[in-house]
C-alpha cells in the first residue's frame, strides 16, 4: 500500500473513532494525514469509499492475525478456542481499530461493503461453523445466527474487559473462562 494512502487511513481512524464518521471532515482527515485535500480524493473519491476501505483493511489485518495464530486442527473445539482467544487478544492490542469496527457494525455503512468482500471474510468460518453442526459437536442452529452468537461474546467479552481493568494474569483467565461459557452454550 502507498505511504500517502496508508497515513490517510490511519489518519481517518483516530479521527473517526474520536469524533464519528458525521463529525470528521474530510479536509481534517487529510491535514491530520499531511496530505493535500486532492491526495485524499485520489485515493478515496467519497467519504464513504474511505470508511468502508478502512474497515476492510482492519478486517483484513485482523483475520490474517488470526489466521496466523490460530490454523484450523482437525478438533473442530480447539480450533475455536484458538481463533476466539486470538481474536479477543487481537481486539486488546488494537483498541482504536476494534472500536472502529463497532461504529462501522452499528451504522448504515455496513450495507454497503461489497457482498463478496464479506463472503471471502467469514466463509472459512462459516464454513467450519456448519462441519460442526453436520456433525453434531455443536447445536444445530441457523449457522448465520451461530455466527452472530460467537461474535457477540467476543465483542461483549472485548468491551467487559475494556471497561474492568485488570492484570494480565486475570484478563487472560476471564478470556480463557469465557471461551468455557461459550462452549457450553453452543455444545
Amino acid at each position: 500500500m502507498e505511504e500517502k494512502k496508508q497515513l490517510i487511513l490511519e489518519a481517518a481512524l483516530g479521527l473517526f473513532v474520536t469524533y464519528g464518521f458525521h463529525g470528521t471532515p474530510t479536509s481534517k482527515i487529510a491535514q491530520e494525514a499531511g496530505v493535500a485535500n486532492g491526495t485524499l480524493f485520489h485515493y478515496f473519491p467519497t467519504k464513504e469509499d474511505l470508511v468502508i476501505a478502512l474497515y476492510v483493511d482492519i478486517k483484513n489485518q485482523m483475520g490474517c492475525y488470526v489466521t496466523d495464530n490460530a490454523p484450523i486442527v482437525p478438533n473442530l473445539r480447539e480450533t475455536l478456542r484458538k481463533q476466539y482467544l486470538a481474536s479477543l487478544y487481537w481486539a486488546l492490542d488494537h483498541p482504536t481499530e476494534f472500536r472502529f469496527i463497532e461504529q462501522f457494525v452499528a451504522s448504515p455503512y455496513l450495507q454497503k461493503v461489497a457482498a463478496e468482500e464479506v463472503e471471502k471474510r467469514i466463509k472459512p468460518f462459516m464454513e467450519l461453523l456448519q462441519k460442526g453442526m453436520d456433525e453434531k459437536t455443536i447445536r444445530t442452529m441457523p449457522v448465520d445466527l451461530l455466527f452472530t452468537l460467537i461474535s457477540s461474546h467476543i465483542y461483549g467479552i472485548n468491551n467487559y474487559l475494556i471497561n474492568h481493568q485488570m492484570p494480565k494474569v486475570q484478563e487472560h483467565a476471564l478470556i480463557s473462562d469465557s471461551f468455557e461459557w461459550l462452549w457450553s452454550m453452543i455444545t
